[in-house]
């Protein structure tokens, strides 16, 4: 998959934002792969001198030079199997992890409206930010279908400080029986399980399900 051309070859090129390609092209010469720790992987891209290959993209409209510069990254399998445009990037970045996430968590949809008989209006008070459902969403969730899955499940550990744990009491049952009576909390039960066996204190507390039951 060839991106563009862009840049001098085409500087009216939908990607371009203020004389640069906003998607980075050309990327730059690189003998060997690179990976960051928070960014995006430099993959290997070899100039003509060095290995790399050349052509000529013939056009209608203008003619240009494409080297490994303009090579969107891919997957060769996904490409055959999909039948479609693919580009396929490693997500080295902590960010990715809100990118995944925040469609599913980011809400519903939402639609702004306004019901009124005055003759003058006054746009920033008379309108109201409420929540829409649309048809399709609606039978969705007449039918109780999920709207999104997490898997594997995320389970949150029980970290807290010494008789920090969470107790749970009622109006006959005093706050200070309730803490000398307190249910062990997975860390407090971490503890005693590693008094009494040498092979959990070589554990984290999050691995003990894959070992104990």
């Amino acid at each position: 998959m060839i991106h563009g051309p862009c840049g001098v070859n085409n500087p009216t090129a939908p990607c371009m934002k203020n004389g640069t390609c906003s998607k980075g092209f050309p990327k730059p010469f690189i003998q060997n792969s690179e990976i960051g720790n928070d960014s995006y992987p430099k993959y290997r891209r070899r100039s003509p001198n060095h290995g790399g290959q050349e052509l000529v993209l013939d056009k209608t409209t203008n003619t240009s030079k494409i080297d490994s510069r303009w090579f969107v990254p891919y997957n060769p399998l996904l490409l055959r199997l999909m039948n479609c445009h693919l580009n396929v990037e490693l997500c080295s970045s902590v960010k990715s992890i809100k990118y995944v996430l925040k469609y599913v968590h980011k809400g519903c949809d939402q639609a702004t409206f306004k019901v009124t008989e005055q003759a003058t209006r006054d746009e920033v008070s008379d309108f109201i930010n409420v929540r829409y459902i649309g048809s399709t969403e609606a039978a969705w969730r007449i039918f109780s279908m999920p709207m999104h899955e997490r898997f594997p499940p995320v389970m949150q550990l029980a970290v807290h400080l010494e008789n920090g744990q969470r107790v749970c009491f009622t109006e006959e049952n005093t706050h200070e029986k309730s803490v000398s009576d307190a249910p062990d909390s997975t860390l407090t039960a971490f503890f005693k399980l590693c008094d009494t066996d040498a092979f959990a204190c070589t554990l984290l507390c999050y691995d003990v399900p894959s070992f104990y039951t």
